[in-house]
């Protein structure tokens, strides 16, 4: 741990009410170290200078604390991380809340290869890497409906993500998406879709990562009523044709 200044890691997590012990901070370290080895061979993250890294990669994730209470269930909360790519938000909460339970999903093979390591090499229970694309495992008989809460730092806009993720979520759970921008014209055109898949807007909280000047925003939207089963559709075509009241579908 020598080599490397965790003062400012420490004070973002002090303000956002994260203790970890030595250990998490080890794991942390390794989870680091491992994504920076495997970056030179497989494209994982533009961001690999330690202090960004644990910045805009690790504090970042973690910022869902602002947004949901991840101590909350004495059996653990469900989680399901859609297009985790290198593991965010997942498997830094993971390492900060190990009473949850999570599932990473991504469509690269190689990703998911990188991540099963990582679980290994950091001794994590209670987290599984899926390969597949968010439209397959949210069939019936699936993991449709399966999870308390849902997550997603992808960059499509929401009308997609609510199209790819709301499906993974039980009545009465969650579906968060972490944003960097204003997204107050995404809200308007999502709209139709929220009504569609059975969501509700619950809240959008925007703040300043601690210590730094990147605007992000948490998009709340609690899960209803049942996503029809025809939804999400076929490979592709949420990204093709969002859902909007105006288009055929």
């Amino acid at each position: 741990m020598n080599k490397y200044n965790f003062d400012q890691f420490y004070k973002d997590l002090h303000e956002l009410h994260i203790s970890l012990s030595d250990s998490q901070i080890e794991q942390f370290i390794l989870y680091y170290e491992m994504l920076i080895e495997k970056n030179k061979v497989v494209n994982l993250t533009a961001i690999t200078d330690f202090d960004e890294v644990l910045k805009k990669h690790f504090v970042d994730s973690l910022s869902l604390v602002k947004a949901y209470d991840l101590n909350q269930s004495e059996g653990g909360i469900t989680m399901i991380d859609i297009g985790t790519g290198a593991g965010f938000p997942g498997i830094p909460l993971k390492i900060a809340f190990p009473n949850l339970n999570v599932t990473l999903l991504d469509s690269l093979n190689k990703r998911v290869d990188f991540l099963n390591e990582v679980i290994s090499e950091l001794g994590l229970e209670g987290i599984e890497a899926i390969h597949g694309r968010a439209e397959d495992y949210a069939k019936p008989g699936q993991l449709r409906e399966k999870f308390d809460l849902c997550v997603s730092r992808a960059v499509s806009n929401l009308s997609v993500l609510l199209e790819y993720c709301l499906p993974y979520v039980k009545v009465g759970g969650k579906f968060i998406s972490y944003k960097s921008e204003k997204i107050v014209e995404e809200i308007r055109d999502a709209e139709y879709a929220l009504r569609l898949l059975g969501g509700k807007v619950e809240e959008q909280i925007s703040f300043i990562l601690p210590d730094s000047d990147l605007c992000r925003n948490l998009f709340v939207v609690v899960k209803e009523s049942i996503t029809p089963d025809k939804y999400p559709r076929k490979a592709g075509m949420a990204s093709k044709k969002p859902l909007k009241a105006n288009k055929l579908i």
